[in-house]
């Protein structure tokens, strides 16, 4: 599994757009700042087939720290939650379907 970082992905629209890279950066940063700032207001993004982002309340509660077993009291935040959309279940499922069927590389052949 590969990380892709947003340089990559402007370089990759860039590449495809043929617009220039400075151009994609500034458009690409533009919509990730309005995503934050409509999550940072609580409201829902709704993407048609892609997902939905959610901001979502978490309760306090008293957790344990697993090393010492103490209690420690974890307060109340906000997090954001994602629902996968449609075609990304579906681009998903065939990539774990295909990836099954295929035979691992570092798999042991049995004869």
């Amino acid at each position: 599994m590969a990380t892709i970082t947003k340089k990559e992905l402007i370089d990759r629209i860039a590449e495809k757009s043929a617009c220039k890279r400075v151009l994609v950066k500034k458009i690409i940063q533009s919509f990730l700042d309005d995503i934050i700032d409509e999550l940072g207001h609580g409201n829902r993004l709704e993407f048609r087939d892609f997902g939905v982002f959610e901001c979502k309340h978490r309760a306090a509660r008293i957790a344990q720290n697993p090393k010492t077993l103490e209690r420690v009291s974890v307060p109340s935040k906000r997090t954001v939650k994602f629902k996968i959309g449609r075609m990304m279940k579906q681009k998903l499922h065939q990539v774990a379907s295909s990836s099954e069927r295929a035979p691992a590389a570092n798999s042991p052949s049995t004869s």
